[in-house]
């Protein structure tokens, strides 16, 4: 089984919630870290998502605890639209 890692970062620029959590998140950037792997079978290369994780806290954040945190990522995705519609200047 072929199994790729894709780890990359994500800004918050609004204090948010997501299931997977007990607490809001403060605003900042966040490693995030998916796990995907090979589908068998077909006529061209494909993956199929098997995790996504989160990492809290943000990098910027000094802190002795360390978490990594299995998110759904279609929530995680309604939460960056959700935050970058809500940093967005108004128009008035």
């Amino acid at each position: 089984m072929t199994v790729r890692t894709t780890d990359t970062e994500i800004t918050f620029a609004r204090p948010f919630m997501l299931s997977a959590f007990d607490a809001w998140q403060p605003a900042g950037t966040y490693r995030l870290v998916v796990d995907e792997e090979e589908i068998f079978g077909l006529s061209f290369l494909a993956y199929r998502r098997k995790a996504t994780m989160l990492h809290i806290p943000a990098i910027s954040a000094r802190s002795d605890r360390h978490q990594v945190v299995d998110v759904d990522p279609e929530e995680l995705a309604a939460a960056l639209d959700a935050d970058a519609l809500a940093s967005r200047p108004h128009k008035e």
